[in-house]
């Protein structure tokens, strides 16, 4: 004979108020097994199993709609999971939005209308992203006398926000978004490009066989920081050939600009390497610390490596050390 319980046991077994069983029992989502003669509400294991599934499903999210389907076997508990893990992701993604905007908020002296601001940025499509990007660069570009390509790598240059992106990457986007609209940052770093390739040696660093040579240097410099960061040490043979090698590539680099080639003060220049100098003219460099932070925060939007000045600056001081061992 198949059990029946009375409503409070039911509710003791599904966690479920006494209330809320009347409630699905009214709405005809799980109706009851029997009904004593005094009125009471009686349920077998099948009704409280069905019970126990309608509470983890509400629990989830589910409609009473798509629960009935569910239980009418109208649809299947995977269609309903894969509706509701959508929403959930969804609205994940809107939390992340909003947290993001509200971590900003209490970082900054926020006024009303930057939170509106804000709140629009985050909520971008990837569309109007590309666009407000493109727009930064046509205005920072414009009227630049450089080689075409130069151009197109500067362009390249845009976030790449990630489907389910972290608070973080968020409030990079919000800071980069305000900055590629911010007249001053735009202006200045335009003026930057302008002063900085505006001579014919500028032209000539702009052009694709230099950008081939510093991209050469470039790959030294990363076997030099491979090198470094596996405890190589600076007085060994190998350390010496690379920095050897890295002088005289940027000998080369120097003369392919200038046509003056002088490995030897190329090598006293990377030996007489100071950190503290090396960050000093940096911080004076304001064009390339605008671009610097444009670039920090793509790095972070597209979850790339950023730029380390630390490490660099730990790499150039094991290749000085490597180049005075050697003159010693």
């Amino acid at each position: 004979m198949n059990e029946l319980y009375p409503i409070g046991d039911v509710a003791r077994r599904t966690g479920l108020s006494v209330s809320a069983i009347r409630f699905y029992a009214d709405e005809g989502v799980v109706t009851p097994t029997g009904v004593t003669a005094g009125g009471f509400r009686q349920y077998d294991v099948h009704a409280i199993a069905r019970l126990e599934l309608v509470r983890t499903l509400r629990d989830l999210g589910a409609g009473l709609d798509d629960i009935r389907g569910v239980l009418a076997a109208e649809s299947s508990l995977q269609d309903l999971a894969v509706r509701h893990l959508r929403l959930v992701e969804d609205q994940l993604q809107q939390f992340r939005a909003r947290r993001a905007v509200l971590r900003t908020i209490v970082r900054q002296h926020t006024t009303t209308e930057q939170v509106s601001l804000m709140h629009k940025l985050v909520s971008m499509s990837d569309d109007d992203r590309d666009r407000l990007i493109s727009r930064f660069w046509d205005f920072v570009t414009d009227g630049l006398d450089v080689h075409p390509s130069y151009v197109e790598r500067l362009r390249s240059r845009r976030p790449h926000l990630p489907e389910e992106p972290s608070t973080e990457q968020l409030e990079a986007w919000i800071e980069l978004a305000e900055i590629v609209q911010d007249d001053e940052f735009r202006t200045a770093l335009r003026a930057f490009f302008h002063r900085a390739f505006g001579t014919e040696q500028g032209k000539l660093m702009a052009t694709p066989e230099m950008w081939a040579r510093v991209e050469q240097q470039r790959a030294l410099y990363l076997e030099a920081q491979a090198a470094q960061q596996a405890g190589v040490p600076a007085d060994s043979p190998q350390a010496r050939d690379i920095a050897e090698r890295m002088a005289a590539d940027s000998a080369g680099l120097v003369a392919a600009m200038t046509g003056a080639h002088d490995v030897e003060k190329a090598r006293r220049t990377m030996a007489g390497f100071d950190r503290t100098k090396s960050a000093e003219t940096r911080a004076k460099l304001t064009g390339m610390n605008l671009m610097a932070r444009y670039t920090t925060l793509v790095a972070t939007i597209n979850g790339t490596p950023q730029p380390d000045p630390d490490r660099t600056a730990a790499v150039q001081e094991w290749m000085a050390a490597a180049l005075r061992q050697e003159t010693t």
